[in-house]
């Protein structure tokens, strides 16, 4: 949820390895920090206007950084990636970017996202796991629990904490009515297409196996004849 206290939970985890790395004491019954080489973070938004960067440029050239230098020894914590663009575009970075770092960088990583899609990556990949921080709704206000709970949020409280800042309650209400159109089981096209709703976009295929098998590989490292016989190899697991 907004608000629950995500961000504070993956600054409070790097704050702890910096203070285990100096020598010093912990807030915590127990600790156990194994090798950490570098701790990365992409956190918050701000522009970089004066070298003609924008927000969202900003956010990707962190991102590029982590996913360029992080190892399988580093911290990462990423809260949110691609939140400044179309909602298409950033899920599918964040995907991605996330992907890459349970697939292949392997690091110990904190990933919080708003994009709900995101949740099935613990079913495609064994290391991943879903957890959030929990809240509750009591009529039309939300209590924030801040206790760290398994599995995915079923709703990030956007509304409530909009209503929380002030928002009019003339917006809110609209907000309101338009979610439940935006949420509903299918939509209609401008041409009278139906669409597929968003959450469809990954979902979890038929034939993992292949999904996985194609992960893996590097087009740069394959001959014409290994790529012959991998294609081969895909079409037998169709």
């Amino acid at each position: 949820p907004n608000m629950g206290g995500k961000s504070t939970y993956m600054r409070q985890t790097a704050l702890i390895v910096i203070m285990a790395y100096m020598g010093s004491y912990v807030p915590a019954e127990s600790a156990k920090i194994g090798q950490i080489d570098q701790i990365f973070t992409r956190i918050g938004a701000s522009d970089d206007l004066a070298s003609g960067r924008s927000t969202f440029m900003v956010e990707m050239n962190e991102a590029a950084n982590i996913l360029n230098n992080a190892t399988a020894q580093s911290l990462v914590l990423m809260d949110e990636v691609g939140r400044g663009t179309s909602t298409f575009d950033g899920l599918a970075l964040a995907w991605s970017c996330a992907e890459k770092l349970v697939r292949d960088i392997g690091a110990y990583t904190l990933f919080a996202t708003h994009y709900f899609e995101m949740t099935q990556l613990p079913a495609l990949y064994g290391k991943a796991a879903n957890v959030h921080l929990d809240a509750i709704e009591h009529g039309d206000k939300i209590v924030f629990l801040h206790q760290l709970k398994p599995g995915a949020a079923n709703q990030s409280y956007g509304l409530q904490v909009a209503q929380l800042a002030g928002v009019p309650n003339d917006v809110i209400q609209a907000a309101k009515h338009k979610l439940a159109t935006l949420e509903s089981q299918r939509s209609v096209g401008s041409e009278g297409q139906e669409l597929q709703p968003q959450q469809d976009l990954f979902a979890q295929p038929d034939n993992a196996v292949l999904i996985h098998k194609i992960g893996q590989i590097n087009p740069d490292e394959l001959t014409p004849k290994a790529a012959l016989e991998l294609l081969y190899e895909l079409k037998k697991l169709v």
